[in-house]
């Protein structure tokens, strides 16, 4: 079903009671088909018309305190359509919000405001509320919120008598706080309101109370006052204090420890999951105790342990179930230990497994509200519907409650309801709101319609076709309304309806529509793309020297688009150019008469259009004008002589002005002078460039770096180039100072799972400013609070140990010397390693969409699997065999990636009628996770690839045979071959026949009915499918038209020979090259045939080109050479386009720019082009060549019938005799007489045939019909030479590429007559005759 393409499928859970599981199982899976929810777009016209049950978008704590002096505002805010009517309850009844004057609702909202000002009491609106939203579609629930107003009691008045305590003995000072909402505060201060200093000895503990370790006799300078701050009022009240008086012996006896807190040996604490865990021990003794922490059977969780109140109390944040168990704390001293066991354990209010999310299906849809919730102990999942409770088991035609599980089954449109699932046990609750909104929507077009989209060529391009639907429609792409979907290949369809379209050429250009179907109806939408040239300056500006008062022009021509409006524009030193008197602005640049010294800078050419722009850049010189002593000396020009006496004067912090005197100019003017400066720290003996100088300044202050012990030297410039370096300068010392900069590019990755390694970009030897520079790094977890680690480095680099998997850090990297720290740096996050993922998707759904694609579905990993950053899901897919019997396939694993958080995608160039198998994994930055269920799936019948090659050639005059291969790829059974076969004289052509083969036929005679006309053929292989890919071919043209046409006039030209790889050993070939094409006509043991060489005779220009391009063409292949000057091993595409415009193009990497292009099909006209593949614009021009015609002489197919044998046999008999008389004579010591062999006359219809007579030469000198004889006197052929002698046994016929035999026509004298009765290689009648046999 083709609207199931892109959803997002929902796994539904069955609960089957019963022995028999698993026939259960299917029963229902059969019965209940699986769907997707519907994503509604945010366009605000569809989410008008759209209905929507109500949802809870704002809420107050479901514990909330308030301020007694404030209003209260109890928030419920929600949202749906139609707009909720809002309503509330109060400890479980009906609250009449009318019948209290200082109770309101906001407007356009369910919130409740409370007026306490002007003598409300806020004591009297305690209670639980819950709030409800309804509309007609349904009720959405709030959490029940129990407000209670926050009080501070005041401390009860007491008189504290002094506290008396020999010192050494240890001390508890209780603070007792009053009880209050929220609990406040607690901290120890004297009565002058001065704090308390805590240490190891003296410290608070968390019940407020304050201890002593051990009492020293300075406890009595002060005395101590418990505090309590308010939450909400801030006020603070203080506790009378405590006046301690301490009694002094001669000495302090030690004493071992003993616990204050807790008591005894052993105790227990109960702490809810994700709550801190507060583990405190106090202990007393002299000297004073340190405190340690351990935990039995195991290490702490150091990635969530802190230690406070000087090592006495430890806190674990966030705890878990693995938390629990035993920790014990350990005081000690020099006197002794003791230890205290705690037992810890952890359960867990309700906390979401899978949170119930809203479903919107189409009417007769099926689906299911999933509530997973755990705890401790494990809670009790209740359903309401529309704030009603929904019993188990309850009779409903549309759904059925299965535990943590609604399923719905054909939901019909009265259906809508909002769900809430409740989940509570004794430590809390969950409740969660859930809508199901049953959508009946046609499928229509959300964006503008008919859209002009023009776009540069070899660009990337997106089309947009926002649609919406429901059910969902499957979205298609046509091109100029016709042709199959749009997907694979340049082409991408992204899940939101986007065509993109990867590199855009020419042949792009055309009208795109787009159609969204579903059940109930069809849209569409078109978009128009339109490919324009790319905007190129092809002759830009070049550097120029002038002299002053002369014109000067700068070249811009520019090739750009003609249907786009171009702009060119100038800019002088990064500032456009006003074009005054002196200038003009024309096609082919900017010419400017009569510079000056003000005209001298960079000047930029920009070349730009609506779509895109190119731009040059050149810099113009001015010179002053030769006197004429100079003019006298101007042929002795040289570089500048270096520059003398520097001087460094006027120094400061942070500058100094360099002077010098320039050296002689040696008649040409000095442009400039660069200053250099070399420092002794970092980077002795190198020189570094510092400032650029103009020609008529010699002196030039200086802006330095701190703490850099510098020393400069300064060179001269001329149109010639830079002098000689000047003698150096005097050392110049800069006072150090802190750095002004922090280390650049700071990042945390991770290279090992535990592991995160932080890097930064140092500084350099001119930013460290002051000796001693070294990084302090820091680092903690985000969003935790816990403290900075830290660590001073002197490298570029830290690695953090033992970090939790794939977790946000925040990172500081601030640099130091020993003058001091550079500004604070700013805080970079960066991410601890990541581990492979843990889980697999699951629940993968395939559906086949044709023959060569499918579209697969699946259950997303939970986020807490990934351990890192989710980059892809990926399927691995594999051919495991073939429908066709007996055809080998290739298991080799293929994979398709999709990236990003998705659960739908669409494997495509599958193979049909195959069996495959796939899975699916999740990728992060560490690699695969786990593998998913391995699923199979066949493809069905395709339609088949083009025969694998298709000849046509003429044994003779009256018949014409065409030969072909069965398809590469039949893609299915093949039912038959369909030809087509058209008559043709020049530009006349007949009418075409149809034949219809048989599948198993790879050969058809035609008779010819004039011998003037030749024909033109079409075939292609057809399945139960369809027909296939057509493949085109002509009868040859015959030798006699060829000679009778006149030759191609030749231009006068200087002849080049170009390098052109032999076609094979002991070649000769013959070049008659002119400026634009080569004629060459070349003899090989395998092939002879008339090649056109055709070349671009352009040369290299500036910047990245490719030039001299040259095909060598022959029947079936072709040899293509060019030139470059792009970096080594660059890859170039070399793009050829036969005559029925089909376009191919091949990645070459080579060291040698050149290819053999095979597969070419004779007497074709083919376009030729080579491009970079990193640079498209980089482009050669088109050539053009055409492959020569297959002229095959092959044996015509009469080998069945009966006059045919018979004439064999006799063929036969008489040869027999031959032989048997040669045997006999050369037994003899005779000689075979070669001369009477060669004259043996044949019978007349034996004489000639109708592919040309069997003519032998009277001389060894003289050549044979039909050939030509080069400059140094070789015959070569100039028709293919294939010879029914390679069929024998004696011949030297080779086989060609495609499997046909390829002989040779050659005249030679035998070297050793007495070898052998043959008096050369060319075949005789006779033994022609006897090949057929």
């Amino acid at each position: 079903m083709t609207d199931f393409l892109e959803r997002r499928l929902t796994v539904i859970h069955y609960y089957c009671l019963g022995s028999n599981m698993p026939s259960c199982l299917v029963l229902l899976l059969l019965f209940l088909h699986l769907v997707c929810t519907i994503k509604v777009p945010l366009d605000p016209n569809i989410q008008r018309d759209l209905i929507q049950p109500p949802t809870i978008i704002k809420q107050s704590a479901k514990n909330y305190i308030v301020d007694p002096r404030d209003n209260i505002l109890i928030e419920c805010e929600a949202q749906g359509n139609p707009y909720p009517m809002f309503s509330w309850t109060k400890n479980g009844k009906f609250y009449n919000v009318a019948k209290d004057p200082r109770v309101s609702f906001r407007r356009r909202s369910g919130t409740l405001e409370i007026e306490i000002h002007g003598g409300g009491r806020p004591e009297d609106y305690e209670g639980e509320y819950q709030c409800s939203a309804r509309n007609q579609h349904g009720t959405a629930l709030s959490n029940k919120i129990l407000l209670q107003v926050s009080r501070s009691p005041l401390w009860p008045k007491e008189n504290l008598d002094p506290v008396v305590v020999n010192e050494g003995a240890f001390l508890i000072l209780q603070c007792n706080p009053p009880h209050g909402l929220p609990p406040p505060v607690i901290f120890w201060m004297s009565s002058l309101m001065e704090p308390i200093v805590q240490d190891k000895r003296v410290s608070q503990g968390l019940n407020g109370d304050l201890y002593f370790s051990n009492v020293l006799r300075q406890d009595t300078q002060t005395d101590y006052s418990c505090n309590a701050r308010s939450h909400f009022t801030h006020t603070i009240q203080q506790k009378n204090p405590y006046t301690l008086k301490v009694l002094t012996t001669r000495g302090v006896p030690e004493r071992t420890p003993t616990f204050l807190l807790p008591t005894g040996t052993s105790s227990s604490k109960l702490v809810l999951r994700d709550e801190d865990l507060l583990l405190e021990c106090i202990a007393s003794g002299v000297p004073t105790p340190d405190i340690m922490w351990y935990k039995k059977g195991g290490e702490l969780p150091s990635r969530k342990l802190k230690f406070e109140n000087f090592n006495k109390t430890l806190r674990i944040i966030g705890v878990s179930e693995e938390d629990s168990g035993e920790y014990f704390c350990q005081a000690s001293n020099k006197m002794g230990s003791i230890r205290h066991t705690i037992s810890v354990r952890v359960k867990a209010a309700p906390y979401w497994l899978d949170e119930p999310k809203n479903l919107i299906l189409a009417p007769g849809e099926n689906g299911r509200l999933v509530c997973r919730a755990s705890g401790s102990p494990k809670p009790t999942i209740q359903w309401f519907m529309n704030g009603d409770a929904t019993e188990v088991g309850a009779p409903n035609p549309n759904f059925e409650i299965a535990g943590d599980t609604i399923i719905f089954r054909e939901v019909q449109s009265g259906n809508s309801a909002v769900y809430q699932c409740n989940a509570s046990n004794e430590h809390g609750y969950l409740l969660a709101n859930a809508f199901v909104s049953i959508l009946d929507v046609p499928s229509r077009m959300l964006g503008p319609r008919n859209q002009l989209i023009r776009v540069i060529e070899y660009n990337r391009t997106q089309l947009d076709c926002p649609f919406f639907g429901s059910p969902i429609p499957t979205l298609r792409w046509f091109k100029n309304g016709q042709g199959s979907n749009l997907d694979g290949g340049n082409y991408r369809v992204h899940e939101n309806g986007t065509l993109e379209i990867n590199t855009v050429r020419k042949e792009d250009q055309g009208k795109y529509t787009c159609v969204a179907t579903n059940i109930l109806g069809n849209a569409e939408n078109t978009v128009r793309l339109e490919v324009k040239e790319p905007t190129r300056i092809v002759k830009g500006p070049e550097d120029q020297i002038a002299k002053r008062g002369s014109s000067v022009h700068l070249d811009c021509r520019v090739r750009s688009d003609s249907s786009l409006r171009l702009t060119v524009t100038w800019i002088k030193d990064d500032t456009q150019l006003y074009i005054n008197s002196r200038m003009k602005k024309d096609e082919d640049g900017l010419t400017i008469f009569g510079v000056a010294e003000k005209d001298q800078g960079a000047y930029t050419c920009v070349a730009k259009t609506e779509l895109d722009q190119d731009s040059s850049k050149a810099y113009l010189t001015i010179q002053e004008t030769s006197s004429p002593t100079s003019r006298l000396t101007s042929q002795l020009i040289d570089k500048p002589d270096p520059p003398q006496d520097l001087e460094l004067t006027e120094p400061s912090v942070r500058s100094v002005r360099l002077t010098w005197v320039p050296g002689d100019d040696n008649n040409s003017p000095i442009t400039g002078f660069i200053v250099q400066f070399e420092e002794d720290r970092h980077q002795p003996g190198t020189w570094h460039n510092l400032a650029s100088v103009p020609a008529n300044v010699n002196s030039v202050i200086l802006q330095l770096s701190p703490y850099v012990n510098y020393q400069f030297r300064v060179l001269a410039l001329n149109e010639l180039g830079s002098s000689m370096p000047s003698p150096s300068s005097e050392r110049f010392q800069t006072a150090g100072a802190p750095p002004e900069t922090n280390p650049g590019d700071v990042k945390g990755a991770g290279t090992s799972k535990n592991n995160m390694e932080i890097t930064w970009t140092p500084l350099n030897s001119t930013q460290a400013y002051g000796p001693n520079l070294r990084y302090n790094v820091k680092w903690r977890q985000r969003h935790t609070g816990e403290p900075w680690s830290n660590i001073t480095v002197w490298d570029n680099k830290h690695v953090v140990w033992n970090t939790p998997v794939y977790t946000q850090y925040e990172l500081r990297v601030q640099a130091e010397n020993e003058f001091g720290k550079a500004p604070e740096p700013s805080t970079m996050i960066g991410y601890s390693g990541e581990d492979y993922p843990k889980a697999a998707p699951t629940d993968i759904k395939l559906r086949v969409m044709n023959s060569t694609a499918i579209s697969l579905q699946w259950t997303r990993v939970a986020p807490a699997s990934i351990q890192g950053s989710l980059l892809e899901y990926r399927a691995y897919f594999w051919r495991e065999s073939s429908l066709l019997k007996g055809v080998w396939v290739s298991r080799k694993k293929q994979q398709q990636s999709f990236m990003g958080d998705r659960v739908r995608g669409i494997v495509s160039q599958l193979i049909p009628y195959s069996i495959y198998k796939l899975y699916l994994v999740a990728v992060n930055g560490r690699g695969d996770g786990p593998k998913s269920d391995v699923k199979e799936f066949t493809t069905p019948e395709g339609v088949p690839s083009a025969p694998k090659y298709f000849r046509v050639y003429e044994p003779n005059r009256e018949m014409i045979v065409v030969e072909w291969g069965h398809p590469e790829h039949p893609n299915g059974n093949l039912t038959a071959y369909n030809l087509r076969i058209q008559p043709f004289n020049g530009t006349r052509t007949g009418k075409a026949v149809f034949e219809t083969l048989s599948r198993n036929q790879t050969k058809y005679t035609l008779q010819r009915t004039d011998p003037v006309s030749r024909y033109r053929f079409a075939i292609n292989a057809r399945t139960q499918v369809g027909a296939g890919e057509v493949i085109t071919a002509e009868s040859p043209v015959r030798l006699d038209e060829v000679s009778s046409k006149s030759p191609a006039p030749v231009t006068d030209a200087p002849t080049e020979v170009p390098t052109i790889p032999p076609t094979s050993s002991g070649a000769t070939t013959l070049l008659a090259t002119t400026s634009t094409t080569s004629v060459t006509t070349t003899t090989a043991g395998t092939e002879s045939s008339l090649v056109a060489i055709t070349r671009i005779p352009n040369i290299a220009t500036t910047g990245p080109s490719l030039w001299n391009l040259t095909a060598l063409p022959n029947t079936y292949w072709a040899n293509i050479t060019w030139m470059h000057n792009l970096e080594p091993g660059s890859v170039f595409m070399v793009e050829y386009t036969d005559s029925n415009n089909t376009v191919k193009t091949v990645p070459v990497k080579a060291h040698v720019p050149s290819i053999q292009l095979f597969d070419l099909v004779p007497g074709m006209t083919y376009r030729v082009r080579v491009y970079s593949q990193e640079h498209p614009s980089v482009t050669s021009l088109y050539v053009t060549f055409d492959t020569s015609s297959a002229y095959t002489k092959n044996q015509v197919d009469i080998a069945t019938q009966g006059w045919f044998i018979g004439l064999m046999c006799a063929v036969a008999l008489l040869v027999l005799i031959l032989l048997i008389v040669c045997f006999i004579k050369r037994s003899r010591g005779g000689k075979y007489p070669v001369r009477e062999k060669k004259e043996v006359a044949l019978g007349p219809d034996d004489n000639k045939e109708g592919d040309g007579s069997f003519d032998y030469s009277d001389e060894d000198n003289k050549p044979l019909q039909g050939s030509q004889t080069s400059l140094d006197g070789t015959i070569k052929q100039q028709e293919s030479d294939d010879s029914l002698v390679d069929y024998g046994e004696g011949g030297e016929g080779q086989f060609n590429e495609d499997g046909s035999f390829i002989g040779q026509y050659t005249v030679k004298k035998d070297k050793d007559e007495t070898e052998g009765n043959e008096s050369s290689e060319a075949t005789s009648p006779v033994n022609a005759i006897y090949s057929l046999a």
